[in-house]
């Protein structure tokens, strides 16, 4: 017996992997704050925007400030390694348009991801960032005022912004950043008028670091080979949302009162080119309860008293195939896809887009939010849901 454990002690004492490379949260986090300030331009892709309101003021300007915190992976971990530079973090902001009485101030609370893209010199880089959230406090349509805001009617819309910044570090701990942003607010079409509203502008930034370290290790010739070699993976989602419909009766365009259902399923075989970047097709099944209304009509019925015989259930079913091109980070993957239907009801757009964002909470699960336009400019619906990568 003493023998054979003996030899099974030196077996693991030889057969032991040294220099195990550490989880990606263990060890040390790089934390930092940050406050930020956004000048912007507000173009008048509405009427409401342009003057079309009880001022009779147009809606040029638009100034944010935004406090958020964030951090950097242990850079002894593979995705330390890996992916030297990346942060991610949460931000909340104020947004003034300077028609308080017209837009509201709102306040947007947002998840955000950024990383280098080229570095200059070592205190030098060029770098891109996401934000995805939502901005509360909206002036909207209600039912006292009934057209007092037709860019944006719910108190709560979608906040998704996307900048390039050129970072400057300052010391050890004070980086200072500066670049252009584009945001655009919108309640993917929960609520009419959904009209929307977007910023373009430039952002200023200065961020603190708590726990600053002088390097990121690099990571060896096995973990850079294994990261960018190119294989197959496969999403699945499953989501769901409710949405407003507008249809053509007689040549005109009516609002269905109420909200419809959606469900959908995607099944996504995307092909992984390197550590950052994955493109592939999807088959694109949806059910939208709004679908396919207009040859269902009752005769007569207009208004907020316009009714509908239920249609088919086939008759609501739109099957489409997609191209995707996806942004594979750690925790998060931003997607963005082109679509065409080949099964379509009527009164759909065949030609559609989406934009999701997939935050992983386990390995192979992960949430998805996300929106769909058709035509590149009408909202059809969100995409709040579950998916699986296999």
């Amino acid at each position: 017996m003493r023998l054979v454990s003996v030899t099974a002690l030196l077996l693991a004492i030889f057969t032991a992997k040294p220099g195990t490379i550490p989880d990606a949260f263990s060890g040390r986090l790089q934390w930092r704050a940050r406050v930020s300030m956004s000048p912007a331009y507000v173009p008048g892709t509405n009427t409401f925007l342009k003057g079309e309101n009880p001022n009779r003021k147009a809606i040029h300007g638009n100034l944010s400030a935004n406090m958020s915190c964030d951090f950097s992976f242990n850079p002894e971990s593979r995705e330390g390694m890996l992916y030297p530079g990346l942060y991610q973090g949460l931000g909340i902001g104020v947004n003034s348009f300077f028609a308080e009485k017209l837009l509201g101030t709102p306040v947007s609370l947002f998840l955000y991801q950024g990383a280098p893209i080229i570095h200059f010199t070592r205190n030098f880089w060029l770098g891109y960032e996401w934000e995805f959230g939502a901005a509360m406090g909206w002036k909207h349509e209600n039912e006292v005022i009934p057209i007092y805001n037709f860019a944006v009617s719910t108190s709560v819309t979608a906040h998704i912004r996307a900048a390039f910044k050129l970072h400057y570090r300052l010391s050890d701990r004070l980086t200072m950043s500066a670049g252009i942003a584009a945001t655009h607010f919108s309640n993917g079409n929960t609520s009419w008028p959904n009209k929307g509203v977007n910023t373009i502008g430039a952002t200023l930034s200065l961020a603190y670091m708590f726990n600053p370290y002088d390097d990121y290790s690099k990571p060896s010739e096995e973990l850079t080979e294994e990261a960018d070699r190119g294989k197959w993976f496969y999403d699945i989602t499953a989501y769901g949302a409710w949405r407003k419909r507008a249809v053509n009766i007689n040549d005109e365009r009516q609002m269905c009162p109420g909200r419809f259902g959606v469900a959908g399923l995607q099944f996504a075989p995307m092909r992984k080119l390197n550590r950052w970047v994955a493109v592939g097709p999807s088959l694109d099944l949806q059910f939208d309860e709004s679908a396919g209304l207009e040859p269902y009509w009752v005769q007569w019925t207009t208004g907020e008293d316009i009714k509908f015989y239920r249609p088919p259930f086939r008759k609501q079913i739109s099957m489409g195939i997609s191209a995707h091109a996806e942004l594979t980070m750690p925790i998060f993957a931003v997607n963005a896809g082109l679509g065409y239907e080949f099964i379509s009801p009527v009164g759909n757009q065949r030609f559609y887009q989406s934009l999701t964002l997939k935050t992983f909470i386990m390995r192979n699960l992960y949430l998805n939010v996300g929106y769909r336009l058709g035509d590149f400019k009408r909202p059809q619906n969100l995409m709040l849901g579950l998916g699986i990568r296999l």
